[in-house]
């Protein structure tokens, strides 16, 4: 009986706090490495780029954070992917339907 409520304990910790923060720890990583070449990140210390080249097996990724400058970081230092490469190209594709579209309408 003296042994049952350390374990009660024990095992209301695990849920409550370790086990959520072995979740958030896996789901980060899956994040940092679903990051690729062109998705528009946020490093953990705030600075902001687009990702154009990966390096040293995937270890260091190279950032352009302005016209000619690019700066190396760690993967593992990727905060947020703001947006994906893939959500770029979709957001241009719908600008140039709708442009198109805008064009038609202009012709008349």
């Amino acid at each position: 009986m003296a042994l049952l409520l350390p374990l009660i304990v024990f095992i209301g910790m695990y849920f409550l706090i370790l086990r959520p923060q072995q979740k958030r720890m896996k789901e980060r990583e899956r994040m940092v490495r679903a990051a690729a070449i062109g998705d528009e990140v946020a490093t953990v210390g705030g600075v902001i780029g687009i990702i154009v080249a990966v390096e040293e097996g995937d270890a260091v990724v190279a950032l352009e954070v302005d016209t000619d400058v690019e700066l190396r970081v760690q993967r593992r230092s990727i905060g947020e992917i703001i947006t994906k490469s893939s959500d770029l190209q979709d957001d241009v594709a719908s600008d140039d339907v709708a442009s198109d579209g805008d064009d038609d309408k202009n012709d008349d």
